[in-house]
């Protein structure tokens, strides 16, 4: 097997010591981005070392190994930013736009950026050229935010639960049951001028979301069946990293496992978790449908995806620039809404017909009735959701009327 590595790019920021889930520094990910490996496997370094079966021992080796000469070719790189004042967050002359996201470049957020990237090269090609990292290349959901706010990268996707860290009114999102409709859930949501000031909220942090994706509806997956509440009890199941989402497992009687993404396949396969909840996309984008074969339509939560950009990064754009930043980002959510019904559709086939995949209609009200105090529960405990669950619940009404 012969591995080429060379230079992508490299920050000159100072950031926290952060790792990916290979367990590799951060800033090392970046200078290892662009490799090839043959025989022909054109997947992630790591993925390919385990895929191909290397022992750990000899698998650290090789990645010593390589980590030893791109730590020379940084040690020139430096030595000449040195000598000439280069800056390494630009190449040719343009301004390096690095974005971070955990899903493959099959997924609709991904095509989503795709889009992104060629509106601002279009137009603004002279100074920026946009690099977009995905299968958490540089870390998990949560590391990715980290690093967008010290400025390491200038954008992440990252799920509402993840928010909650930095901003508690995007606990409204984990809320189960919130919004009535998809139709509900995306009037909310392309109601902009509202939901500029929920993306403000993080400013304090050190970054704003500048656009909204479909991630669709979040349901349970696992080894078993799961045809009412009763079938969840003493199930270990995977949820994000959201208080909110843990409260609402153990209303339905399952033990929460919050973990990051990318641990997912592993953990079901091993039987450190019986199951996940997600969209399904999961089924196949990611393969959880090897592991998990039975997918339950219980629709707990509707949440969007946000793509967060550095404060710093947005507030130095020019006005021109800015415009054309967020014209690219509406364009990415235009197309990644576009690409998301289609690929649900197709994920759905695979999963069923490929798979072997069961797909389960329960009776939806037997889920609702377990998790029915929460909403109330959430609003006494953080009122910084108050105004926007109002505003949610009056579009509920709204769309049920004009049903």
């Amino acid at each position: 097997m012969r591995i080429n590595c060379e230079i992508y790019h490299v920050t000159t920021k100072k950031s926290p010591p952060m790792t990916n889930i290979y367990g590799i520094k951060t800033k090392t990910m970046l200078l290892l981005y662009k490799y090839r490996i043959k025989p022909v496997i054109k997947q992630r370094l790591f993925s390919n070392l385990a895929l191909i079966g290397v022992k750990n021992k000899r698998r650290k080796q090789m990645i010593k190994t390589i980590m030893k000469r791109c730590a020379v070719l940084m040690l020139c790189m430096v030595m000449t930013v040195g000598l000439f004042g280069c800056n390494l967050s630009v190449n040719n002359g343009k301004r390096i736009v690095r974005i971070a996201i955990a899903q493959s470049e099959t997924h609709p957020e991904y095509l989503g950026l795709v889009a992104f990237k060629e509106y601002v090269e279009e137009r603004l090609g002279d100074k920026y050229e946009v690099q977009i990292f995905p299968n958490e290349l540089l870390g998990s959901i949560q590391k990715t935010i980290e690093l967008t706010q010290t400025g390491a990268i200038d954008f992440a996707v990252a799920g509402t639960a993840n928010l909650e860290t930095f901003a508690d009114v995007y606990e409204v999102f984990s809320m189960p049951y919130l919004f009535d409709s998809v139709e509900s859930y995306k009037a909310v949501m392309q109601d902009t001028d509202y939901m500029e000031n929920v993306y403000e909220s993080t400013d304090s942090s050190g970054f704003r979301v500048l656009t909204w994706y479909n991630a669709g509806t979040r349901n349970f997956y696992g080894k078993k069946a799961i045809n009412t509440p009763a079938d969840l009890s003493g199930m270990k199941i995977r949820v994000q990293q959201s208080p909110a989402s843990v409260a609402m497992m153990q209303a339905f009687g399952a033990a929460a496992s919050p973990m990051s993404f990318g641990e997912v396949y592993t953990a079901i396969q091993q039987g450190v978790i019986d199951g996940a909840e997600n969209n399904e996309l999961a089924l196949t984008n990611n393969k959880h449908g090897e592991v998990a074969k039975y997918y339950t339509y219980n629709m707990h939560q509707i949440i969007p995806d946000m793509l967060v950009g550095n404060l710093k990064f947005i507030q130095g754009l020019d006005e021109d620039e800015l415009k054309v930043f967020k014209e690219a980002a509406l364009k990415s959510t235009e197309v990644e809404l576009t690409e998301w019904d289609k690929c649900v559709e197709e994920a759905k086939n695979t999963a069923h017909n490929e798979m072997g995949v069961e797909f389960i209609y329960p009776d939806i009200t037997l889920f609702k009735d377990k998790v029915k105090n929460m909403q109330q529960d959430m609003i006494q405990k953080n009122p910084s959701i108050v105004d926007i669950y109002n505003h949610i619940q009056e579009v509920n009404k709204r769309i049920g009327e004009e049903k």
